[in-house]
């Protein structure tokens, strides 16, 4: 696999299309960063890091659906920068995504932030993925 980032996102992307509960998925240090800002940012209901029976790392998450019109709470996600295209922003040119109400994750010296945090600290990084 070339790019395991873009492979997480399309296992919740397709699990959130099939209106599943849960979805599964291998886990590494960066996805369990990424999947901790889906939690904080509202975005799943829960998370839960394991091991598989070979001793590899998973990861599961609870997907979060409105409680009256099953709608899901993640509306789009979207690959940004990719191993054939790195994309980079600065603090001052960091993307807005859906004008302020989704989010963008990226990777900075201090860590894996989302867009608004990266512009409070006044750091950039490489733009990982869009969240809406």
């Amino acid at each position: 696999m070339t790019d395991p980032i873009a492979d997480f996102l399309t296992r919740i992307r397709n699990a959130v299309k099939a209106n599943h509960k849960v979805v599964e998925a291998p886990g590494s240090k960066m996805k369990q960063a990424i999947t901790q800002i889906l939690h904080e940012q509202g975005y799943i209901l829960a998370y839960k890091f394991g091991e598989d029976e070979k001793g590899h790392a998973t990861i599961k998450i609870a997907l979060k659906y409105h409680p009256e019109t099953k709608t899901p709470a993640i509306k789009g996600l979207k690959r940004v920068s990719r191993p054939g295209l790195r994309q980079y922003s600065s603090a001052k040119e960091m993307p807005r995504v859906q004008n302020g109400l989704g989010i963008a994750i990226v990777s900075t010296s201090k860590g894996i932030m989302t867009n608004k945090k990266a512009i409070q600290e006044n750091v950039g990084g490489e733009v990982l993925c869009y969240i809406y």
